[in-house]
C-alpha cells in the first residue's frame, strides 16, 4: 500500500467546499444537509447537457423577405408612363403652329368636335428633285387642294366626314362670290376657316393642314396604302397610271391619286371620293397594330405627321390622336361620309364653272352637324 492511499488523496485532489473526494470511484459522496448543489456539468459542443436529452431553444429565425414583384411592375409602369409622356410632349412640340381661328364673327360654339381639315398644293420644303419626284411643278404660294369637314359626335354616336369641293360657289368676306378654295389664296387658314364657319353656320373647333410633301411622307411611313379602283386611271396631268382592282400605292402614286381630276367622268365629284377613299385608307393603316406596334413605323410617323401638320394654336397631338380614331371608324364603315348636297353647275363672275350648293339640303345636313344629331340618310344621298 502506497503512502498517500492510506491518508487519502492528495490536497490538490481534494474539493473545495468541505466534501471529500472518492478516488476509486470518481465522484464525491453524498453531502450533508445545507451543502450547495454541485453545478451542473458543461453543455458538450451541441449545447446539450449529459443526460437532458433535450436540445437547446434555437434563436428565432429572421423572415424571409418576398421578392416585391408588384412594386418593381409599378416602377417600371411608371417609367414607361415618364418616356410616352416626353414622347407625346416631344411630338407636340414639332408641329407646325398658326392662327387659323383666330377671327371675328365666330359662329356659335356648338356640341360636338369640328375639324376641318386641309390639303394643300404647298411646295414649301420640296427641293427641285422632290417636286419632280412628286410632279408638284414649280408654282409658288400654296392653295387648297383639298378641304373637308369632320364632326365627331360628343355622344360617342357616328362621326361624320363631309367633302367641300373646292369649286364651291361661296361668299368670302371681303371678296364677294366665289370659288371656295380662293378663301384660302386670299387670306390663308383665317380667311378660310371664316368661309367655312359663314357657309356652314358650323363653329369649327380644330384646323389640320397638309401639304404635298409631308402627305407623300405619310404614306411611305406606313408602308403605303392599298386602295381598291373600279375602273382603271390614267391621268397624265397627276402622273398616275393604275389599272382596275386593288393598287398599292407608295407616297408619289398616292398623291397622284387624290390630285388626278382631269381624266375622271365624275370631275370634282370623284376626285373628293377618291381623296375620301385613300384617307380612310391611310388612317386604317396608320392605326392597325401592324403600325402602332412597329417602332420603325411608328416614329417615322409621329415624327412625320409633326413635321408636316399645320394646325391652330389651340390645337395638340392629342387632338390629332382623337381624329385619327374617328378617322379609323369612318374607315371601318362605322361613320358617315359624303359630300356636300349640290344643285348643278354654273359659272363666276369670270365665266369658270363652280360648283353650286343645293340651300335647303346643305343647310339641313350642317343644322344636323350643329344640333350634334345624325346627318338624315336622304340628305347622304346625292
Amino acid at each position: 500500500m502506497s503512502d498517500w492511499s492510506a491518508g487519502g488523496p492528495p490536497r490538490s485532489r481534494r474539493p473545495q467546499g468541505g466534501g471529500r473526494y472518492d478516488y476509486y470511484r470518481g465522484q464525491q459522496p453524498p453531502r450533508g444537509r445545507g451543502a450547495p448543489p454541485p453545478p451542473p456539468p458543461p453543455p458538450d459542443r451541441g449545447g446539450r447537457r449529459p443526460g437532458s436529452g433535450q436540445q437547446p431553444p434555437r434563436p428565432p429565425r429572421r423572415p424571409v423577405r418576398k421578392k416585391s414583384w408588384g412594386k418593381r411592375i409599378g416602377v417600371a409602369l411608371l417609367v414607361v408612363v415618364a418616356l410616352l409622356a416626353g414622347l407625346v410632349i416631344y411630338f407636340d412640340s414639332t408641329l407646325q403652329r398658326t392662327a387659323a381661328l383666330d377671327f371675328e364673327g365666330r359662329a356659335p360654339d356648338t356640341a360636338g368636335t369640328n375639324w376641318l381639315l386641309v390639303g394643300s398644293d404647298s411646295r414649301e420644303g420640296l427641293d427641285e428633285s422632290k417636286r419632280e419626284e412628286l410632279h408638284a411643278g414649280d408654282a409658288g404660294g400654296r392653295r387648297t387642294d383639298t378641304m373637308m369637314l369632320v364632326h365627331i359626335p360628343s355622344g360617342g354616336g357616328q362621326p361624320a366626314l363631309i367633302s367641300l369641293p373646292r369649286d364651291s360657289y361661296v361668299s368670302i368676306p371681303g371678296h364677294g362670290k366665289t370659288k371656295l378654295n380662293a378663301a384660302f389664296s386670299y387670306g390663308g387658314p383665317q380667311l378660310l376657316a371664316q368661309t367655312v364657319e359663314q357657309a356652314t353656320g358650323v363653329h369649327i373647333d380644330h384646323y389640320g393642314e397638309i401639304g404635298f410633301g409631308g402627305f407623300a411622307e405619310l404614306v411611305d411611313a406606313v408602308g403605303g396604302v392599298e386602295v381598291n379602283l373600279d375602273k382603271p386611271m390614267n391621268d397624265d396631268m397627276a402622273n398616275v397610271h393604275l389599272p382596275a382592282g386593288p393598287n398599292e400605292l407608295d407616297g408619289p402614286t398616292a398623291l397622284g391619286f387624290v390630285r388626278a381630276r382631269y381624266s375622271l367622268d365624275g370631275g370634282d365629284f370623284e376626285r373628293t371620293q377618291n381623296q375620301r377613299k385613300l384617307l380612310g385608307a391611310l388612317v386604317d393603316k396608320a392605326t392597325s397594330p401592324a403600325t402602332l406596334l412597329n417602332p420603325f413605323r411608328l416614329f417615322p410617323l409621329a415624327a412625320g405627321a409633326g413635321d408636316t401638320f399645320l394646325v391652330d394654336d389651340g390645337d395638340h397631338v392629342w387632338h390629332l390622336f382623337f381624329l385619327a380614331l374617328a378617322m379609323g371608324d369612318i374607315s371601318k364603315g362605322q361613320g358617315v361620309t359624303t359630300s356636300v348636297p349640290f344643285a348643278g353647275f354654273g359659272e363666276d363672275s369670270n365665266g369658270g364653272s363652280v360648283i353650286v350648293w343645293d340651300k335647303q339640303r346643305a343647310s339641313q345636313m350642317f343644322q344636323a352637324i350643329a344640333d350634334d344629331e345624325p346627318i338624315p340618310q336622304e340628305l347622304l344621298e346625292q
